[in-house]
């Protein structure tokens, strides 16, 4: 009976003509920039922080989850009709679904695409329901050292699941860790690594970190790129509803995708694309034909596309109950929350569970408008892709640098966003994965703070993470994780997964 008084609080909330205005907005951005190739939901929040300065805390984080969600829906459509995924997490949807839209059948892998999604995105809110709040009692025993505990698990979880080298990974958590302690030292008062510039006394601004590396990196990437010839499959789709064979072969697809992304959307580093690559193997070993993976099986659409927006909503989880970002678009979340004077955490269930329960209760209503906006509108969305990228990425870095200096209105934020523009392109030639690096710029502070908390509290013996039973089980998980990854057979079947999902 409670989670159901919740849930009508939550409804309640969500209901109000502002904040379905703004959960409308957050899914139409979504849609367009998951449709649009090159723009992932990492770049647009990035390059929207600095809007929600004039929201209230509801709107905003509304319209950011909006956005989120909406982009795993978008990114399907570009990955059916013309084989670019709009963002990483369709990269494995255009394997079958182009394949489909080739044979004519891009309506079928359209509807299957949608459908998939807002199914798992409603089971995805009732998981989120009817955890949160256990979690949350959980969270209630955590001291600075259970704390510190679990980020630590969470950024090994990060290297471990992040795509690419291990070492890499590695050396963008260091990295990430290092920025974040740019600021000034808590206890002592004293400026750290701030070389005399006063603008880095109170350390790097997170949206100027978050929009140069994904925002301005992500431009400059893409206009490395050559620009190709693609076909749109515009006369393809008609007959958007598939068939009773359809149906009956995507929905086991369907219940199983969205199973893996509800578990492994709460991993740290897990999330949308992790999900959407696991649903895809599973089809394929479950499969009795499956020698006719590659060439437009429907189920290798709706698994993987139930699979990342599951694991885009269950990636909520530890971030609103436990306040750890557990992907970096939830590290953002995180930024966004602090922004608006609200600390992540167990705290935000019982001091605004307003807030909370509408959040949640916005997901579903978020996904009942994507259904609308994505099967009746599929037209708009590709006359979108007909748009040159000569006219969208200069529009889209002057709202950036204007985005920018109204953070503190200086140009010294700017002149830092060109140089993390810099950087982001650095570790794209490089094949860095700079997601890490935002994940470890979050946590760095937070972990900082929790040891010498946990320190101070145990008088400087370092034993009470191990002497503390919740503390030693999360750092003897991290170890596990790691000892895992090293296995030469795990290493070879990640390596091996990582190239195939490329």
């Amino acid at each position: 009976m409670d989670i159901l008084s919740n849930i009508a609080l939550g409804m309640g909330a969500a209901l109000s003509l502002q904040n379905l205005f703004y959960a409308l907005m957050g899914c139409l951005l979504g849609t367009m920039i998951g449709v649009l190739p090159g723009l992932g939901p990492l770049a647009t929040i990035a390059m929207l922080l600095p809007s929600i300065y004039n929201l209230d805390a509801m709107p905003a984080l509304v319209m950011l989850a909006g956005i989120y969600y909406g982009s795993q829906y978008g990114g399907s459509t570009t990955a059916i009709l013309i084989n670019v995924p709009g963002e990483s997490a369709s990269v494995v949807t255009a394997i079958e679904g182009y394949q489909m839209a080739r044979q004519g059948r891009a309506g079928p892998a359209l509807a299957a695409a949608g459908i998939g999604s807002f199914f798992a995105g409603t089971i995805a809110t009732m998981v989120i329901a009817g955890f949160a709040p256990v979690l949350t009692e959980l969270a209630f025993k955590f001291g600075p050292a259970e704390y510190f505990s679990l980020m630590v698990l969470g950024l090994i979880g990060a290297v471990v699941l992040a795509s690419g080298s291990l070492m890499k990974a590695v050396a963008m958590i260091l990295v990430g860790l290092l920025i974040g302690q740019i600021n000034t030292d808590v206890i002592s008062g004293t400026p750290r690594y701030s070389f005399d510039i006063p603008e880095l006394t109170d350390g790097i601004n997170f949206v100027v970190v978050a929009m140069g590396l994904f925002g301005f990196g992500e431009i400059i990437a893409n206009l490395g790129r050559p620009a190709q010839e693609r076909q749109v499959f515009t006369k393809n789709v008609k007959g958007l509803m598939p068939t009773r064979k359809d149906f009956r072969d995507a929905f086991p697809a369907m219940m199983r995708g969205t199973a893996i992304g509800s578990v492994l959307g709460v991993l740290p580093g897990g999330g949308a694309t992790l999900s959407s690559f696991a649903a895809y193997t599973l089809e394929k070993k479950l499969s009795s034909t499956p020698e006719r993976f590659g060439h437009g099986v429907i189920q290798g659409v709706a698994g993987p596309e139930s699979a990342n927006n599951a694991g885009a909503q269950t990636s909520f989880i530890p971030m609103l109950t436990l306040g750890i970002p557990s992907n970096a678009v939830m590290a953002l979340m995180v930024g966004a929350m602090t922004i608006k004077g609200i600390q992540p955490g167990p705290q935000v269930m019982t001091s605004n569970p307003e807030l909370f329960w509408g959040l949640i209760a916005s997901m579903w209503i978020g996904n009942l408008m994507l259904v609308v906006l994505n099967l009746p509108l599929i037209g708009i969305w590709i006359k979108l892709l007909t748009v040159p990228y000569r006219f969208l990425f200069p529009a889209i870095a002057v709202f950036c640098c204007i985005g920018t200096y109204t953070l503190n209105n200086n140009n010294f934020d700017v002149y830092m966003v060109a140089i993390f523009a810099a950087v982001g392109y650095l570790f794209y030639k490089l094949e860095c994965e700079p997601a890490p690096l935002l994940l470890g710029f979050v946590l760095g502070p937070m972990m900082e703070e929790n040891l010498r908390r946990a320190l101070l509290l145990s008088r400087g013996d370092w034993s009470t993470f191990l002497t503390r039973p919740l503390s030693a089980g999360l750092l003897v998980a991290a170890a596990l994780l790691v000892l895992v990854v090293m296995l030469p057979m795990v290493r070879s079947q990640r390596e091996l997964a990582f190239q195939e999902e490329g």
